[in-house]
């Protein structure tokens, strides 16, 4: 059938690709013209085309010429004349597509093309790695050429100042992370003056794998929080009593699901343990939150492949790239649950202040490129959330390598037997071998066999990964044996030896399957590039995980029936092929969880979007007066409305409603109850903010204009940062228990959007009341500065994080503050314990 479709209505790629081609052969004929001009003259080029451009031609206009010019340019000054397939990945690179090009087909020199073309119009362009070490590597190398052509090139990395950020943003093209991108716009939102700012509009970001950070980094969330402080002991309570638990008699454990729950045994245990009557009374919710998490640190988290202990503190590794992830913590109180059972000292659990997930921060781009060797099986994905297509870039030599169908064993054990004899095998003949690896702990076993068999070999985990990059590039010399997590050292390629063509390539030895088919192409992907000849083989067992979770129980009955022991393995491409379903399945499965937090974290992000506009608007205004006048109108309105309901008018409560105004906007006997007495409403309104606006006028009489401007600043910022950094962390705990609705018959979506909708609105209502209380009561200091709401924030990607306490917010004195009145710093103490000391 599909191949009638493709009859009928032609394969979609090789379509995209025809078109691609025109241009590619445009840029080919230029070629000759090009090469005639001296180093001088094709500089000239990009002044030119930023003239042409300013004139009113597009970019697609200019495109070719353009290409042609930076092709000349990487030949003069890399050495490198981009191949015909390196112009159609350049190509489809502009159109805001991906470019999945294989291994070792020149992706890095590809994307020269598209940011040269892009920052022509002056709006700056990024492109974004996986590491640092990727970003400066590429800014250095590709700096060169850029620079030759007259354009300026900076380098956003980790730990510069505000001054050296600002600078490399201002640069044509600026590399770094996607961490070090993001987290600066979540800073750019918290700054107190303008100048502070270091980006620029966000305008066209080309992504290296993309697949990594738009799939697989997708949930994770950037956060910039301060530290929640939270008793110890629960957690080592919680610890204390799972340790006493067995599996099966006290509880139940998924491995599909990776669920955990108590039996009726065990919360018979928790109760008597805990000396209460019930678990799940209301007072003992926090209980069973910690014991819960306890039960997940014991049952589901494993040391050395869910995380590592190293100096002191629980640090996660990444299940897809088998990275240290540090700085990083799991949410929800799980990481402070893991230190309890490792015995270290528990981390202070944390408060929100800003949040933004990749899949947000990326779709603000005006547009959008990506490039990588694996993203064809998500096309799907990142056209329906980022609406870009994926182009197959064909290779520049065929593809040589030998794809070998999977061997099966029955157990662990004769797999890793059969996987070091192979190694052993390839070594003893020269041919050099990198095996891959999901977890740790299993590279860390096959080191240990290789050991005991006398076969010299490098290792590359999630623990130093810091000689990452040596490591790969050596791992293609004859005899060199490299054991790897899925990582395996992306965007370093691995170049053969001498003779080691002749011994056929590089061997990768894959020792189990990835539940995603992207890393166990990016693995294959290693040996074979640029036409060298390569082998790839994976080895299974019945006992992996996969297997366990997805594999057939028939298979397992069909071993064993045949008498089939560790030393017979089955090869056959019907197991591949259920292999390969039971990853379809899985990436499904990720696919629709990702849509699921996406469409929760856009109700958040249409509020953030709408506060931070707010925000910038505050801080870019040189007078807030207008702003500021009509939010007190809304408070008059709200108030006046609540205390004039009834129908009838002689029920209205006037009197509150002069307490009101007395306590909160004006001063005492401005307004009596006979004054607003025969009024509407509306007149109501209208008499009040004529008594405001007389009382704002005296005030900016007292002052300077420039100290009322600062004063209305000051009010505004603080109170706008102390209400959504509230307002997150509300969002955040309804998030976490939103999923009970659905026993109620209830979309937990809806539920969420409009109780998120509801709190916004009530949030926005108490900033305006604020800062229409604190605008017309507060007594206006000289030296009145703006201050941050938390100070010493810092940004982690992913979950919990650091500590920091919540620093008081300049103080300004109220005229009727009472003794027992909340303070108007934001300490959370009583007046009288506070400033009113």
């Amino acid at each position: 059938m599909r191949g009638l479709l493709k009859k009928v209505f032609g394969d979609g790629n090789q379509r995209q690709l025809n078109q691609l081609q025109k241009v590619a052969d445009e840029i080919e004929a230029l070629e000759p013209e090009i090469e005639k001009l001296s180093d001088e003259e094709l500089r000239n080029k990009t002044e030119e085309f930023k003239k042409r451009y300013q004139d009113g031609e597009s970019l697609d206009d200019l495109m070719p010429e353009a290409y042609a010019v930076v092709r000349e340019g990487a030949k003069r000054v890399l050495g490198m004349r981009p191949y015909n397939v390196q112009l159609l990945g350049a190509v489809a690179l502009h159109g805001g597509n991906i470019s999945e090009m294989k291994t070792g087909e020149g992706k890095t020199l590809a994307s020269t093309m598209p940011a040269y073309l892009n920052a022509l119009t002056g709006k700056g362009v990024h492109i974004i790695t996986v590491n640092d070490y990727l970003a400066e590597r590429d800014s250095r190398e590709m700096g060169e050429l850029y620079q030759f052509l007259g354009m300026t090139v900076g380098m956003n990395g980790n730990g510069l100042s505000k001054e050296e950020k600002r600078a490399a943003y201002q640069a044509d093209i600026t590399y770094g992370t996607n961490n070090e991108f993001g987290f600066d716009y979540l800073r750019d939102n918290m700054v107190l003056y303008k100048e502070q700012m270091v980006q620029r509009p966000l305008h066209f970001a080309i992504i290296d794998e993309v697949d990594s950070i738009l799939i697989d980094e997708a949930r994770t969330p950037l956060i910039i929080s301060g530290s929640a402080q939270k008793s110890a002991n629960l957690y080592h309570g919680a610890n204390s009593f799972v340790r006493t638990l067995n599996n099966e008699d006290d509880y139940t454990y998924d491995e599909k699901t990776k669920g955990v729950q108590l039996t009726e045994e065990g919360i018979n245990k928790a109760e008597k343990f805990f000396g209460i009557e019930n678990l799940f009374d209301l007072n003992n919710v926090t209980l069973t939150h910690h014991i819960n998490q306890a039960l997940k640190a014991h049952a589901s988290m494993h040391r050395d492949t869910d995380y590592v202990v190293e100096e002191g503190e629980v640090v996660i590794v990444d299940q897809f790239t088998g990275r240290l992830m540090k700085g990083r913590r799991y949410s929800d109180g799980l990481h402070q649950a893991i230190e309890a059972k490792e015995g270290l000292q528990i981390q202070n659990e944390s408060m929100t202040l800003a949040s933004i997930t990749f899949q947000n921060f990326f779709r603000m781009y005006e547009k959008l490129a990506g490039m990588t060797g694996t993203a064809k099986t998500e096309e799907e994905e990142f056209r329906n959330i980022y609406n870009m297509d994926v182009v197959v870039i064909p290779t520049n030599k065929p593809i040589v390598r030998d794809d070998k169908a999977d061997l099966i064993y029955q157990s662990m054990e004769g797999k890793f037997h059969a996987v070091v004899e192979e190694i052993k095998e390839r070594h003893n003949a020269g041919q050099p071998v990198l095996v891959g690896t999901v977890a740790v702990e299993t590279s860390e076993l096959i080191s240990k066999l290789l050991k005991k068999a006398g076969v010299p070999h490098n290792v590359l985990n999630a623990k130093n990964h810091y000689r990452e990059a040596e490591i790969i590039e050596n791992a293609g010399q004859r005899g060199a044996v490299t054991i790897a997590t899925n990582m395996a050292g992306r965007g370093t390629d691995i170049k053969l030896g001498e003779g080691v063509k002749e011994l056929g390539g590089l061997a990768v030895i894959g020792t189990e399957r990835h539940e995603s088919r992207r890393i166990d192409n990016q693995l294959r992907g290693r040996s074979g590039r640029q036409g060298d000849p390569g082998v790839t083989q994976f080895y299974l067992s019945m006992e992996d995980e996969l297997m366990r979770r997805f594999g057939s129980d028939n298979m397992r009955a069909m071993m064993e029936r045949f008498g089939m022991d560790d030393s017979q393995p089955i090869e056959s491409k019907m197991v591949s092929r259920a292999v390969e379903s039971a990853q379809k399945r899985v990436e499904g499965n990720n696919f629709d969880a990702r849509k699921q937090i996406l469409s929760y974290d856009d109700v958040l992000r249409q509020q953030r979007e709408i506060i931070y506009k707010q925000r910038f608007d505050v801080i870019d205004s040189d007078n807030l007066r207008e702003i500021i006048d009509q939010m007190i109108v809304s408070t008059v309105e709200r108030v006046v409305q609540t205390h004039t309901q009834d129908e009838l008018d002689e029920n209205w409560d006037l009197q509150s409603l002069v307490d009101y105004l007395e306590g909160n906007l004006l001063d005492p006997e401005t307004i009596t109850v006979d004054d607003l007495r025969g009024n509407d409403p509306e007149e109501m309104t209208e008499l009040i903010m004529t008594k405001v606006r007389e009382k704002y006028d005296r005030k900016e009489e007292e002052l300077t204009p420039e100290q009322m401007r600062e004063f209305e600043k000051v009010i505004l910022l603080r109170t706008v940062d102390t209400k959504w950094m509230d307002h997150i962390d509300q969002m955040d705990q309804l998030r976490q228990g939103i999923h009970l609705r659905a026993y109620g018959q209830n979309d937990p979506l809806r539920e969420y959007q409009m109780e998120g909708f509801s709190m916004f609105e009530q949030m926005i209502s108490v900033i305006e009341e604020e800062v229409s209380r604190y605008v017309m009561k507060a007594q206006i200091r000289e030296n009145l500065q703006r201050e941050e709401v938390v100070k010493n924030t810092q940004a982690v990607s992913g979950g919990d994080n650091e500590q920091k306490k919540k620093t008081k917010q300049p103080f300004v004195k109220g005229e009727d503050i009472g003794r027992n009145d909340p303070c108007p710093c934001g300490s959370g103490k009583k007046y009288k314990n506070c400033h009113g000391r």
